[in-house]
């Protein structure tokens, strides 16, 4: 049997939306916050920071894994994404692919600032991902 969404993934979104201002994004504009819930209930969160050389700019979801890892944390169970765009911003490229290295098929929840959201698995954003079993 399908479990759906755990608990909790509101407040986790108005997290994300928190750390969502202070993000660094001189060029762009684009702030997005990011929290990554942990299975003992720790969130840790993250914002994009840009950088001049664009290619060096981190987005908000892999500053969260990367601090959550820095700091012991190995197991998760969702990440909030709050972004205020046209649509709904799910996870870049890159960031679909630490977040599935790191936290597996975790609950994603997207919002933008006005309400919208859509939770999915990581399985639905990354339907065929490399990882150890390909090694």
């Amino acid at each position: 049997m399908k479990r759906g969404p755990p608990s909790g993934l509101r407040e986790l979104a108005r997290i994300a939306l928190d750390a969502r201002e202070k993000a660094h994004a001189p060029y762009s504009r684009f702030k997005v916050g990011a929290a990554l819930r942990a299975r003992d209930g720790e969130i840790v969160t993250g914002c994009n920071v840009e950088n001049a050389s664009y290619g060096l700019t981190l987005c908000a979801e892999r500053v969260a894994v990367f601090k959550a890892i820095s700091e012991g944390i190995r197991e998760f169970d969702a990440v909030a994404v709050v972004a205020d765009s046209p649509r709904l911003a799910p996870p870049c490229g890159p960031c679909r692919q630490i977040l599935w290295e790191f936290c597996g098929d975790v609950w994603v929840h997207l919002e933008d600032l006005k309400g919208h959201r859509r939770t999915l698995r990581m399985s639905k954003l990354l339907p065929l991902p490399f990882d150890d079993r390909n090694l």
